[in-house]
């Protein structure tokens, strides 16, 4: 049924109230520094070493220098090596890391939009790969910066690299994200296959926030009948998932050995999925719905409740070391 103009506003104006609480991006590099969390060496992990990002994106590239990637749709796959600056040695740096977003891209190394899975795929040769797929209201730079904070944090030593889908980077764009999230399913899946498809790349590790778990739910349902998809996907964590409750239970009740590979990161206090069920209309999204309901599922579930300082709550594996770990130890339990 079409939203009226009233039911548009009073929505808009709820969205508004949660201003003065920092809503920026899903994945916000201002969050607080958790009193759990452990510094970690610049060096610890393979990216902390050689800084060089994987990127994998369906945003249309910009005419040249910065922004590198737009809001806009692009005419199809871009495939882009990225150097990024990691931060400094020591505490100071680690918390300069998560304060002031110390991570940062320093340019384009490579770009090639000529079968681009491919290149992409050939890059990730020989390593295991953590794949990051970012959330709501993210630009490329954050999103490249949250994908080396969490490779960094992870202490990851294969190769790290980012799905980029084009997000507005505007709060009140939640439905232009999520058109262009489902809009990206097809360029997912390609570089997904890719991966797979490569007999020399490891385990390939996801990660997926907001309504990228949304995006890579849908990728994963329409991979899995394929040869090897769930003998080479590990990892499949699912940090705050914005997604309907009764479409993610129908989603994964099919997805068999799969949906054994999923940790879900919930929080029911989560103000930024708590909005988000006001827009959909008042249906609880996955990550903040009950844990006996998911657990039923088969998934591992990880309850956030009463942990970190964040207002919204809804970027916890980003700000606060023990959720971190839960990202961690989800990898470990699926090593060969």
């Amino acid at each position: 049924m079409p939203v009226s103009r009233r039911q548009f506003s009073s929505r808009l104006a709820l969205m508004a109230a949660f201003l003065p609480l920092g809503l920026t991006a899903c994945a916000s590099p201002e969050a607080a520094v958790s009193p759990f969390s452990e510094p970690t060496r610049a060096d610890a992990s393979a990216l902390g070493k050689e800084p060089r990002l994987l990127v994998m994106t369906t945003r249309k590239p910009s005419g040249g220098g910065q922004p590198w990637f737009g809001p806009e749709r692009g005419s199809g796959l871009t495939f882009a090596e990225v150097a990024l600056s990691p931060p400094g040695r020591g505490i100071s740096g680690q918390v300069s890391s998560v304060i002031n977003g110390d991570w940062a891209v320093l340019g384009l190394n490579r770009r090639n939009s000529s079968n681009a899975a491919e290149s992409f795929s050939q890059a990730a040769t020989g390593r295991d790969v953590l794949l990051y797929v970012h959330g709501y209201n993210e630009t490329f730079e954050s999103a490249a910066r949250s994908a080396g904070q969490l490779s960094h944090a992870l202490e990851f030593q294969g190769r790290t690299a980012l799905f980029t889908w084009p997000s507005g980077g505007k709060l009140f764009d939640y439905g232009y994200d999520r058109e262009s999230a489902l809009w990206s399913r097809d360029g997912f899946v390609q570089a997904l296959r890719a991966l797979v498809n490569n007999p020399t790349v490891g385990r390939i590790h996801i990660v997926a926030h907001s309504m990228g778990t949304f995006l890579t739910l849908e990728a994963l349902r329409e991979l899995r009948s394929e040869t090897d998809v769930s003998a080479r996907i590990g990892a499949v964590v699912f940090a705050s998932p914005d997604i309907d409750i009764d479409a993610f239970e129908q989603t994964v009740s099919k997805l068999g050995s799969l949906a054994q590979r999923m940790t879900l990161i919930i929080d029911p206090g989560d103000r930024a999925l708590a909005i988000s069920a006001r827009i959909a209309g008042g249906v609880a999204r996955a990550g903040a719905a009950e844990r006996a309901r998911l657990e039923k599922l088969g998934v591992r579930v990880a309850d956030t409740s009463g942990r970190g300082w964040s207002m919204l709550r809804h970027d916890l594996f980003l700000s606060d070391g023990e959720v971190t770990m839960v990202v961690r130890r989800a990898m470990d339990r699926v090593k060969s």
